[in-house]
């Protein structure tokens, strides 16, 4: 009989074993049922205690007013992307670079007028700063170019000149333009610093379109000799140039290591607040910089030298006259 005692006690302790286990999961378990309805009942308290506040909505006063600035360069009209050239992510002909251009000043009238409802926006800034060409200042783009260099120059003056006229009739804004010359339409080999603009076929671009726009007091061009054209809107001052005086032969660091060497440079002989430039075909805001994208797009050369790829864009930025620069954004072209 004592093997079978044995047993029967090994059983019961067994059952006391499991017992208490499942005694231990149900005391657990009820705390954590009890956690979850405080928590319910916290989350129903909340729910309960849901007030609202009247928010009144401004009027325009008036007393702010704002400057749109619209950022044309590097369209690169007559040279030819191949879609298969750079695996499918680009293609671009005069065509398409028509197209684009016309997307242009179509879609920065739509951000303008998008800023017009919420502040005074009378005055707008076109800054057109260069490489609309590509020339023929390299080897292979005398097989990719459609167009000789002077026949690109007359057909992008008239692209202009279109997009200036549908800006003054579809706003009441006063225009100015600030001119700057490329790296690429020049007629040397290499670029001259001294005589970087008297060497320029956008140079002598400009110069004719500000002659047929010279009898209309809506619009105003700004030539200059010098690499920096400089702008004074509201209590800001804003440089512009091409960009391709900013040496960036690549790295981790990006382009904001030597532009912001370069800016740093400049200020000791004359301050600006923001820099405007181009030529780096790629559209970034660094604050105190803003670099504009490209019409022609991701192309071979981009592939070769490991760029970023970014769609065809340009940039639009506004400056407030009581909190400065406000809004940066692309302006969309495909």
């Amino acid at each position: 009989m004592k093997p079978i005692q044995t047993e029967f006690d090994a059983k019961l302790l067994g059952e006391q074993t499991r017992y208490r286990e499942l005694a231990s999961r149900y005391k657990a378990l009820l705390l954590q049922n009890q956690t979850l309805e405080q928590r319910v009942e916290q989350a129903m308290q909340i729910r309960k205690s849901v007030k609202t506040h009247q928010i009144k909505a401004t009027k325009k006063t008036g007393s702010a007013c704002a400057t749109a600035f619209l950022v044309a360069s590097d369209w690169h009209i007559e040279e030819t992307v191949e879609t298969e050239s750079v695996s499918g992510l680009n293609e671009f002909s005069i065509p398409v670079a028509k197209k684009r251009g016309e997307a242009f000043f179509r879609n920065a009238l739509t951000l303008i007028n998008i800023c017009k409802r919420d502040v005074k926006l009378d005055d707008i800034v076109l800054v057109l700063g260069g490489d609309f060409i590509s020339n023929e200042i390299h080897d292979e783009l005398m097989e990719v170019n459609s167009l000789r260099p002077v026949d690109a120059v007359l057909m992008v003056q008239n692209w202009l000149a279109t997009g200036i006229e549908f800006l003054l009739d579809n706003t009441n804004c006063h225009l100015t333009i600030p001119c700057t010359s490329g790296n690429h339409a020049r007629i040397t080999k290499k670029i001259r610093h001294a005589t970087e603009q008297g060497n320029s076929l956008e140079h002598l671009m400009y110069h004719s379109l500000a002659l047929y726009f010279k009898g209309n007091p809506r619009v105003k061009f700004i030539i200059q000799k010098s690499y920096h054209t400089f702008l004074e809107v509201y209590d800001l001052t804003v440089r512009i140039h091409h960009g391709h005086n900013v040496r960036y032969q690549g790295g981790v660091g990006g382009l904001s290591i030597p532009l912001n060497k370069a800016i740093s440079q400049w200020n000791k002989s004359r301050w600006a607040d923001i820099d405007l430039l181009g030529h780096w075909h790629q559209f970034r805001d660094f604050g105190n910089a803003i670099v504009n994208g490209s019409l022609i797009g991701f192309s071979p050369y981009a592939v070769a030298i490991k760029a970023d790829f970014e769609p065809p864009r340009q940039a639009f930025f506004l400056l407030d006259s009581k909190r400065g620069k406000t809004i940066t954004a692309p302006i969309l072209l495909d």
